[in-house]
């Protein structure tokens, strides 16, 4: 007698944009976005087009978590400005854009999600974090005056490898207070960072990822899919995509990430860039040629022309850099400025990265 379809996973999104890394998330665990929260009303409107049943929850700092729908999986990445290397480093800090992590960390606490996927920029190896004071111990030994926006080295930010503050006289790194904070949460957390390049994109776009399940369970594989099978060589061989017998338990993906099933089987695939190719793009033409294989379409024109100002880069363009289907962030249904779109997709997840990262 054939085992009952398992129920797809309820994923909770939080710092949701356009929703680039829930669309790795549900792809990976064949799970489905149940409620989302985003503060952004105008990329709201795009997430709720493309899941119009996940309500938004709104400003992460004003919910109630007891009152939210439970969820089997929660993924997030909380605000990057004040880690990243190109802004003025603050760190990890209250009061901060990139503090609201720990309304994230308050989410985790309450709704004890299986899983847990996060997202930020390479900034987080190295922005320093505020630590809580402790009783009895003066806060300029917690948070030394030395936590400067410099490289990590210089400004003597915590050596220790694991980045889990072992020496309380020294700036702690951003990651290392996420993954101590998931620790104290009794969470198993891993990360990995890579360059968007190495799924096939063609930039650089180094990001952070990093998944936690909570300590002494062990994830069930066929209710989560190839989220708790990462490593695991893939091939085109099978229905999934990645190779291997389908279970009878296997659910069929839904169809808003059937393009991104296609985009990962596309990644290790040889591309050399014709004549075309070479004459309009020069020296981008391979990685333009390995980008077109893999989103399935020729790239936009890179920059919209205006007689009174500068080249300014075409938001179709960017959508396309990003991995996107077109019209996901630009359709005029959305009712979103050329600026407010390019705000948009710069600050979003590329789909095919987060894949390509989780399964590592």
């Amino acid at each position: 007698m054939p085992k009952p379809v398992l129920p797809r996973p309820r994923i909770g999104s939080l710092f949701s944009g356009y929703g680039g890394l829930d669309l790795a998330v549900e792809h990976l665990t064949d799970g489905s976005t149940v409620w989302f929260s985003e503060l952004n009303e105008n990329v709201a409107r795009v997430f709720s087009h493309h899941w119009p049943d996940a309500p938004n929850l709104g400003d992460i700092s004003t919910i109630d978590w007891s009152t939210v729908p439970p969820i089997d999986v929660l993924c997030g990445g909380f605000p990057c400005q004040d880690v990243s290397t190109v802004g003025k480093q603050a760190g990890l800090a209250p009061g901060t854009r990139s503090g609201l992590w720990s309304f994230m960390a308050a989410a985790i606490e309450a709704l004890q999600p299986e899983f847990v996927v996060i997202e930020n920029v390479r900034g987080l190896l190295s922005a320093p974090a505020t630590r809580p004071q402790t009783e009895g111990e003066p806060d300029a030994e917690r948070n030394p005056d030395d936590a400067t926006p410099a490289d990590a080295t210089s400004r003597g930010v915590e050596p220790d490898p694991w980045m889990l503050g072992d020496e309380s006289a020294r700036p702690l790194r951003a990651l290392g207070a996420v993954l101590g904070d998931l620790a104290d949460l009794r969470y198993d957390a891993e990360w990995i960072g890579l360059p968007a390049s190495l799924a096939g994109a063609p930039h650089h776009r180094f990001r952070i990822f990093i998944t936690a399940h909570r300590q002494g369970t062990v994830p069930n594989p066929a209710r989560f899919g190839l989220l708790t099978r990462r490593g695991e060589p893939g091939h085109r061989e099978g229905e999934t995509g990645y190779g291997g017998a389908v279970a009878s338990t296997h659910r069929l993906r839904p169809a808003r990430t059937a393009w991104l099933a296609r985009q990962a089987e596309c990644i290790g695939d040889t591309v050399h860039p014709d004549r075309d190719h070479i004459r309009e793009w020069g020296g981008y033409a391979d990685a333009i040629a390995r980008w077109e294989n893999i989103t399935g379409r020729p790239a936009p024109l890179p920059a919209l022309l205006t007689a009174d100002s500068m080249p300014r880069p075409a938001p179709e363009f960017v959508e396309w850099f990003m991995g996107l289907p077109l019209g996901w962030v630009t359709d005029p249904e959305h009712d979103l400025t050329a600026n407010q779109q390019i705000t948009a997709l710069g600050n979003g997840v590329l789909p095919l990265h987060a894949v390509a990262a989780l399964m590592l």
